[in-house]
This record gives C-alpha cells, structure tokens and sequence, in this order.
C-alpha cells in the first residue's frame, strides 16, 4: 500500500474509534439517567428514617447536640410529611 493509503486508513479507523467510543459512553449515560429517572421515589416514612439516622450519627460524632438534631428533624418532618 502506498503510504497515503496507509495514513489515510489509520486515520480513518482512528475516528471510528473515536466515534465508536463516544457513542458508547452516551448510551452508558443515557442508561444511567434513565434508571434513575425511573426509579421510584423513596416513600416519606423511607426518607425520615435516613434522616433519623444521619441525625443520630451526628449527635454521636458530637457535631450537633440532641436537642438540635430533634428540632432539625421536626422540621425536617414538616416538610417531608408535608408532600406525602
């Protein structure tokens, strides 16, 4: 082959494969978008437990005391609750 074909193929196959690649990573990241799209909602009873327990670690950790953390909570609830 003459070196002008060879360039021209190497460059060519550089791009499919370029081209191949960033299709593959765009279906890859639709799919993820889509699963979490589609995924249903943690229920409110669900998303007060996490909060509950979040608090309580950060009570242990000392990075805010029982009383803040069950205020922090209450209005947490409000809220939560509030859209159910």
């Amino acid at each position: 082959m003459h070196h002008k074909a060879v360039r021209y193929v190497t460059r060519t196959t550089a791009a499919a494969a370029s081209t191949l690649a960033t299709t593959a990573s765009s279906v890859a990241a639709a799919a993820l978008a889509a699963s979490i799209i589609l995924s249903p909602a943690a229920d409110a009873s669900a998303r007060m437990d996490g909060v509950h327990a979040d608090l309580a670690r950060a009570v242990q950790l000392n990075q805010v005391t029982a009383e803040q953390a069950a205020r922090f909570e209450e209005r947490l609830a409000g809220r939560i609750l509030g859209e159910a």
